[in-house]
């Protein structure tokens, strides 16, 4: 954190605040880790609370603290409440009010100091105080060193747990590209707290019910490959989701299967939200492949180099198309 960053936290937080922890939508483990991490190191001087736009994946309620995060969906009376007593805000793995939600217009119109805690690319200047760095692994990395430099001291194994569980997610277990020496060494020193790795793994990954075996079984089935091109795709329809009792989070990881075939550089999963009138696509690539530009030009989505988001508001088959035609046009101009 630069020094001038550091004396703002620091004066900031001289005193009693009323602080609200906000992820993004449907968050993750790296958005409530930093949350859960900054909740516990708060707690003990300030009034803290954790509110989340919507409903996320229950295999996350392992975490330290999680019994206390509230969903604004369900909770809507409450969690306003909150907004109009707070004076501090931090959003937590994301850098666009869009990501929020249901929650961006209260953040934008509330008239607390608004801190932003993000590892993507391309932040919107909406906070007061901007932590931003596109090359770290994950935000609770970002958390782990926003926290040494305030009080190293102060963590403990609940907080180390929260960012260790962040990290881990994010990186595929120390896999993925954005995995650094540091990032191994912020890991070392957190399991030094007491950190549980094994029961992490377990949590985050053999933790489902039988009927997401099934499902992802659906998902395999229905993978295609664009014939000329290292990319392959599949699709979770409405009707696979009711079949199997699709819940949040089901579908974690299942995007990463087209990648494990040799000489594919791009993944592509489409799931289908009739409710919602959209189609949500994930987008996974590796080798000199990078999926945010084309995921922010075709899709209105964008994210990390090789993990990127967007959303389509054609039908499934229509937007299947529309992504067969863009893929090969931006391959074309950019790749060959």
């Amino acid at each position: 954190m630069k020094d001038l960053t550091l004396k703002s936290v620091t004066k900031l937080f001289s005193e009693k605040r009323n602080i609200i922890f906000i992820p993004h939508s449907s968050p993750d483990a790296d958005a409530l880790g930093s949350c859960l991490a900054l909740y516990h190191f708060f707690n003990q001087e300030n009034e803290v609370n954790i509110i989340s736009p919507n409903e996320y994946t229950e295999i996350l309620n392992f975490l330290p603290g999680s019994e206390n995060i509230l969903n604004y969906e369900t909770d809507k009376e409450k969690c306003e409440n909150i907004f109009n007593k707070g004076n501090v805000i931090f959003t937590l793995d994301f850098n666009s009010l869009s990501r929020a939600r249901n929650l961006s217009s209260l953040i934008s119109k509330s008239s607390a100091t608004t801190i932003m805690i993000d590892h993507h690319e391309n932040p919107n200047n909406y906070a007061d105080i901007t932590i931003s760095n596109s090359r770290m692994s994950s935000t609770c990395e970002m958390v782990y060193d926003f926290i040494c430099s305030i009080d190293k001291s102060k963590i403990d194994n609940k907080i180390a747990t929260c960012i260790y569980t962040g990290i881990v997610a994010d990186t595929g277990s120390f896999r993925f590209p954005s995995t650094t020496s540091k990032t191994l060494k912020v890991g070392s020193e957190l399991i030094n707290h007491g950190v549980n790795v094994t029961e992490i793994f377990e949590k985050l990954h053999n933790n489902f019910q039988f009927k997401r075996l099934k499902l992802l079984g659906s998902a395999i089935n229905n993978f295609k490959k664009i014939e000329g091109l290292p990319v392959v795709y599949t699709s979770i329809t409405e009707n696979d989701q009711k079949v199997n009792d699709f819940k949040k989070g089901d579908s974690e990881g299942f995007v990463n299967f087209g990648l494990s075939v040799a000489d594919i550089l791009c993944s592509v999963l489409f799931i289908e939200k009739k409710d919602e009138g959209l189609i949500k696509i994930s987008f996974r690539s590796k080798g000199d492949f990078k999926v945010n530009i084309f995921a922010s030009k075709y899709f209105n989505g964008g994210g990390h180099e090789y993990a990127s988001g967007g959303i389509s508001k054609l039908s499934l088959q229509e937007t299947e198309e529309k992504f067969i035609i863009d893929i090969k046009k931006y391959i074309k101009e950019n790749y060959e």
